[in-house]
Protein backbone atom coordinates (compact mmCIF):
# COMPACT_ATOMS: atom_id res chain seq x y z
CA UNK A 1 0.00 0.00 0.00
CA UNK A 2 1.56 3.39 -0.63
CA UNK A 3 1.99 5.89 2.06
CA UNK A 4 3.27 9.21 0.01
CA UNK A 5 3.99 10.31 -3.15
CA UNK A 6 5.62 13.07 -4.62
CA UNK A 7 4.85 14.55 -8.12
CA UNK A 8 6.63 16.80 -10.34
CA UNK A 9 7.70 18.58 -7.31
CA UNK A 10 9.67 21.64 -8.27
CA UNK A 11 11.32 24.70 -5.42
CA UNK A 12 12.51 28.12 -5.77
CA UNK A 13 14.60 30.04 -3.09
CA UNK A 14 15.89 33.29 -3.82
CA UNK A 15 15.06 33.06 -7.52
CA UNK A 16 17.06 30.23 -7.98
CA UNK A 17 15.49 26.44 -8.78
CA UNK A 18 16.43 24.25 -5.89
CA UNK A 19 13.89 20.83 -6.70
CA UNK A 20 13.51 20.26 -10.27
CA UNK A 21 10.61 18.20 -10.80
CA UNK A 22 10.89 16.00 -8.30
CA UNK A 23 9.05 12.41 -8.26
CA UNK A 24 9.06 10.00 -5.71
CA UNK A 25 6.76 7.60 -3.38
CA UNK A 26 6.73 5.01 -0.48
CA UNK A 27 4.64 2.16 0.39
CA UNK A 28 3.96 0.53 3.41
CA UNK A 29 7.41 -0.97 4.88
CA UNK A 30 9.49 0.73 2.15
CA UNK A 31 12.87 1.92 3.50
CA UNK A 32 15.46 3.83 1.40
CA UNK A 33 17.98 6.53 1.54
CA UNK A 34 18.39 10.22 -0.13
CA UNK A 35 22.04 10.72 -0.45
CA UNK A 36 23.92 14.21 -1.86
CA UNK A 37 26.19 16.51 -1.06
CA UNK A 38 25.47 19.60 1.40
CA UNK A 39 23.72 22.23 0.33
CA UNK A 40 22.46 19.80 -2.56
CA UNK A 41 18.96 20.35 -1.31
CA UNK A 42 17.75 17.08 1.05
CA UNK A 43 16.41 19.03 3.55
CA UNK A 44 14.51 21.76 1.29
CA UNK A 45 13.52 18.41 -0.13
CA UNK A 46 12.05 17.17 3.36
CA UNK A 47 10.76 20.29 4.61
CA UNK A 48 8.68 20.86 1.51
CA UNK A 49 7.16 17.02 1.76
CA UNK A 50 5.94 17.97 5.65
CA UNK A 51 5.08 21.61 4.55
CA UNK A 52 7.11 23.88 5.95
CA UNK A 53 8.73 25.09 2.64
CA UNK A 54 5.88 26.08 -0.03
CA UNK A 55 6.33 24.66 -3.80
CA UNK A 56 6.40 26.17 -7.07
CA UNK A 57 4.74 23.81 -8.39
CA UNK A 58 3.97 19.35 -8.08
CA UNK A 59 1.60 17.66 -5.93
CA UNK A 60 2.32 15.99 -2.46
CA UNK A 61 -0.25 12.81 -1.80
CA UNK A 62 -1.05 10.67 1.31
CA UNK A 63 -3.01 7.79 0.64
CA UNK A 64 -4.19 8.92 -2.84
CA UNK A 65 -5.36 12.17 -1.27
CA UNK A 66 -3.83 15.45 -2.52
CA UNK A 67 -2.14 17.44 0.33
CA UNK A 68 -3.65 20.96 0.12
CA UNK A 69 -4.55 22.45 3.17
CA UNK A 70 -2.96 22.84 6.29
CA UNK A 71 -5.33 20.38 8.06
CA UNK A 72 -4.37 18.19 5.10
CA UNK A 73 -0.26 18.75 6.49
CA UNK A 74 -1.24 18.09 9.97
CA UNK A 75 -2.60 14.69 8.81
CA UNK A 76 0.49 14.12 6.62
CA UNK A 77 2.72 14.71 9.65
CA UNK A 78 1.12 12.65 11.93
CA UNK A 79 1.16 9.50 9.24
CA UNK A 80 4.69 10.20 8.49
CA UNK A 81 6.97 11.61 12.04
CA UNK A 82 9.65 13.76 10.66
CA UNK A 83 12.73 13.29 12.88
CA UNK A 84 14.52 16.78 12.44
CA UNK A 85 18.33 17.06 11.78
CA UNK A 86 19.20 18.67 14.82
CA UNK A 87 17.31 17.01 17.85
CA UNK A 88 17.43 20.30 19.96
CA UNK A 89 14.75 21.72 17.41
CA UNK A 90 12.58 18.51 18.43
CA UNK A 91 12.87 18.07 22.11
CA UNK A 92 11.16 20.91 24.41
CA UNK A 93 9.82 19.35 27.44
CA UNK A 94 12.25 19.27 30.59
CA UNK A 95 12.33 15.20 30.94
CA UNK A 96 12.56 12.45 28.42
CA UNK A 97 9.28 11.22 29.70
CA UNK A 98 7.51 14.05 29.42
CA UNK A 99 8.93 14.90 25.85
CA UNK A 100 7.80 11.70 24.60
CA UNK A 101 4.39 11.57 26.14
CA UNK A 102 3.82 15.19 24.52
CA UNK A 103 2.87 13.86 20.82
CA UNK A 104 0.46 11.54 22.06
CA UNK A 105 -1.31 13.68 24.55
CA UNK A 106 -1.61 15.85 21.54
CA UNK A 107 -3.27 14.17 19.39
CA UNK A 108 -5.54 13.14 21.72
CA UNK A 109 -4.75 9.66 22.72
CA UNK A 110 -6.05 8.88 26.19
CA UNK A 111 -3.99 10.40 29.50
CA UNK A 112 -3.88 6.65 30.95
CA UNK A 113 -2.64 4.96 28.20
CA UNK A 114 0.34 7.61 27.81
CA UNK A 115 2.82 5.85 30.25
CA UNK A 116 2.38 2.01 28.55
CA UNK A 117 3.39 4.17 25.12
CA UNK A 118 6.27 5.93 26.89
CA UNK A 119 7.90 2.54 28.45
CA UNK A 120 7.11 0.63 25.49
CA UNK A 121 8.65 3.09 22.83
CA UNK A 122 11.97 3.85 25.48
CA UNK A 123 12.26 -0.46 25.52
CA UNK A 124 11.94 -0.12 21.80
CA UNK A 125 15.06 1.84 21.05
CA UNK A 126 17.01 0.32 24.13
CA UNK A 127 16.98 3.86 26.19
CA UNK A 128 14.38 3.19 29.13
CA UNK A 129 17.27 4.06 31.98
CA UNK A 130 16.46 7.73 29.97
CA UNK A 131 13.15 8.17 31.54
CA UNK A 132 13.64 10.20 34.09
CA UNK A 133 16.18 12.07 32.76
CA UNK A 134 16.18 16.06 32.38
CA UNK A 135 16.55 16.39 28.63
CA UNK A 136 18.98 19.27 28.41
CA UNK A 137 21.54 16.70 30.56
CA UNK A 138 21.43 14.56 27.13
CA UNK A 139 24.16 13.38 25.39
CA UNK A 140 24.38 14.17 21.86
CA UNK A 141 23.33 10.56 21.01
CA UNK A 142 21.07 10.56 23.77
CA UNK A 143 19.04 13.00 22.16
CA UNK A 144 18.70 11.89 18.87
CA UNK A 145 17.51 8.26 20.33
CA UNK A 146 14.83 10.40 22.57
CA UNK A 147 14.11 12.82 19.56
CA UNK A 148 12.84 9.78 17.63
CA UNK A 149 11.21 8.17 20.42
CA UNK A 150 8.87 11.29 20.28
CA UNK A 151 8.24 10.66 17.20
CA UNK A 152 7.30 6.93 17.29
CA UNK A 153 5.21 7.38 20.25
CA UNK A 154 2.38 8.80 17.98
CA UNK A 155 2.78 5.46 16.02
CA UNK A 156 3.01 7.13 12.46
CA UNK A 157 3.22 4.57 9.69
CA UNK A 158 6.63 6.40 8.23
CA UNK A 159 9.61 8.24 8.99
CA UNK A 160 11.73 10.93 7.25
CA UNK A 161 15.01 10.79 8.97
CA UNK A 162 17.51 14.00 8.31
CA UNK A 163 20.92 12.95 9.11
CA UNK A 164 19.53 10.69 11.99
CA UNK A 165 23.53 9.24 12.51
CA UNK A 166 25.31 12.58 13.12
CA UNK A 167 26.48 13.25 17.24
CA UNK A 168 25.75 9.49 17.96
CA UNK A 169 28.66 7.53 19.64
CA UNK A 170 28.95 4.07 18.68
CA UNK A 171 27.18 2.45 21.79
CA UNK A 172 23.95 4.62 20.48
CA UNK A 173 24.98 3.64 17.02
CA UNK A 174 24.08 0.06 17.97
CA UNK A 175 20.73 1.17 19.22
CA UNK A 176 20.05 3.07 16.45
CA UNK A 177 21.15 0.55 13.43
CA UNK A 178 19.19 -2.09 15.58
CA UNK A 179 15.74 -0.15 15.84
CA UNK A 180 16.53 0.13 12.19
CA UNK A 181 17.17 -3.04 10.70
CA UNK A 182 14.22 -4.08 12.65
CA UNK A 183 11.28 -1.78 12.58
CA UNK A 184 8.67 -2.83 9.84
CA UNK A 185 7.38 1.42 9.07
CA UNK A 186 8.95 2.47 5.74
CA UNK A 187 11.40 5.11 6.24
CA UNK A 188 12.85 7.89 4.07
CA UNK A 189 16.53 8.19 5.33
CA UNK A 190 18.77 11.64 4.38
CA UNK A 191 22.41 10.68 5.49
CA UNK A 192 25.78 10.79 4.64
CA UNK A 193 27.39 7.98 6.67
CA UNK A 194 28.40 5.54 4.14
CA UNK A 195 29.11 2.82 6.69
CA UNK A 196 25.05 2.93 7.24
CA UNK A 197 24.41 3.13 3.94
CA UNK A 198 26.65 -0.19 3.33
CA UNK A 199 25.27 -1.75 6.88
CA UNK A 200 21.78 -1.35 6.05
CA UNK A 201 21.32 -1.91 2.10
CA UNK A 202 18.64 -0.12 1.29
CA UNK A 203 17.98 1.39 -2.19
CA UNK A 204 19.56 4.88 -2.89
CA UNK A 205 18.71 7.88 -4.39
CA UNK A 206 20.73 10.92 -5.22
CA UNK A 207 19.63 14.52 -5.16
CA UNK A 208 22.19 16.62 -7.41
CA UNK A 209 21.39 19.74 -9.46
CA UNK A 210 18.21 20.04 -8.22
CA UNK A 211 17.30 16.56 -9.77
CA UNK A 212 16.90 12.99 -7.76
CA UNK A 213 18.40 9.87 -9.56
CA UNK A 214 17.91 6.60 -8.63
CA UNK A 215 21.53 5.05 -7.96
Amino acid sequence: MEILRVENLTVKRDGKTVLNDINLKLSRGEKFFILGHNGAGKTTLIETIVGFVKPESGKIILKGEEIKTEEDYYKLRITVGYIFQNPDDQLFSPTVEEDIAFGPLNIGIQREKIPEIVSNTLKLLGISHLKKKMTYKLSGGEKRLVSIASVLAMNPEALIMDEPTVGVDSEKMKLLMKFLKTTEKAIIMVTHNRDAVEELGWPAYRLEKGKLVKI
